[in-house]
């Protein structure tokens, strides 16, 4: 976990996109999607200006984790309360495969999000650490 100080902010790991899980949108996500990401902004609702930072963005087995701390007062504390978990990325699809489904197979990662309603349902906040 990131180690950032300062009233009201809070640390959070959890996944901004989970691998083989069908979107609302209908579009899949495959694992290498994020090959190469690096650290993007931490928007809120993918608008406005940076509402803390993401310290480690990479893919594992199960998706594109995330770790980063909420600087942004209130968003921490909704954040904290567990009132928003939900987790989304802007991208630029690079490479895609179409079939029923729309695969995304290489991505440009823009950004991640903290939302209120989350694209992918499993993509979530699961881990919350208050910062001192």
């Amino acid at each position: 976990m990131v180690e950032v100080t300062g009233a009201g902010t809070v640390a959070f790991a959890g996944y901004a996109a989970v691998f083989d899980v069908v979107d609302r949108a209908g579009d899949v996500m495959r694992r290498g999607a994020f090959a190469g990401a690096g650290v993007v902004p931490l928007l809120w609702q993918h608008r406005g200006v940076a509402v803390g930072l993401l310290a480690s963005v990479r893919e594992d087995a199960r998706g594109l984790r995330v770790e980063g701390v909420v600087s942004d007062v209130e968003l921490a504390r909704l954040v904290r309360s567990g009132a928003v978990a939900g987790l989304s990325v802007g991208y630029r699809a690079t490479s895609v495969r179409q079939g029923v489904r729309r695969e995304l197979l290489s991505v440009e990662l823009a950004e991640v999000s903290l939302v209120a309603v989350p694209m992918q349902a499993l993509a979530r906040v699961e881990v919350v650490d208050i910062v001192a």
